[in-house]
């Protein structure tokens, strides 16, 4: 069994430690986990690990992350791998910070990865694992709030939220869906 986990983000150093990148962050935790390393390929950076007899292709996308749609599709096709068998990982604005919910569908939420990937791959038929990073912010802030930077008190918190929701991710691949939610929602 093949799998493709997707952690959403922005490639840059302007980007490197905020908010939006948390899905790179999960799978960046997931590749030094297990010792792999990270190739630059076409429309991303991707590492492979085993686990449980599952082969895991991690991708982070080099499109941006309103264009994510091109890199998860074009990866989707080369590896042959199934919608079911596509985990996305990204950002929440509308879940409390550190909270992690995966389910198997579901609307974008606003998010513009979840929308171009969602136009890509023509609906909304791949599992999803949404971190919350909360929405502490003022009216008309919410660009700043999230490319912005962790404040040192959510920094406390992130590695273990970080390392919960690569738990989920690979639980995922591991014995599916339903049985992740349960143990994770």
């Amino acid at each position: 069994m093949k799998y493709l986990i997707v952690g959403l983000g922005n490639m840059g150093a302007d980007y490197e430690g905020t908010r939006h990148n948390v899905g790179f962050n999960v799978v960046e935790h997931l590749a030094k986990e297990h010792n792999a390393e990270w190739k630059d390929m076409m429309l991303g950076d991707l590492a492979e690990i085993k686990h449980k007899g599952r082969k895991i292709i991690l991708l982070k996308p080099s499109t941006y992350m309103n264009r994510s749609g091109k890199a998860v599709n074009y990866w989707l096709q080369k590896e042959k791998i199934k919608n079911s068998n596509l985990l996305i990982i990204l950002d929440d604005l509308n879940l409390p910070f550190g909270r992690i919910k995966i389910k198997p569908k579901g609307k974008n939420g606003g998010h513009n990865g979840l929308k171009d990937i969602d136009q890509m791959l023509g609906g909304n038929l791949y599992a999803r694992l949404r971190v919350g990073i909360g929405s502490d912010f003022h009216k008309g802030q919410q660009v700043n709030y999230v490319l912005g930077q962790w404040t040192d008190e959510e920094r406390n918190d992130l590695d273990k939220i970080i390392e919960r929701a690569a738990a989920a991710a690979l639980s995922f691949t591991a014995i599916g869906i339903h049985f992740t939610m349960n143990e994770y929602n």
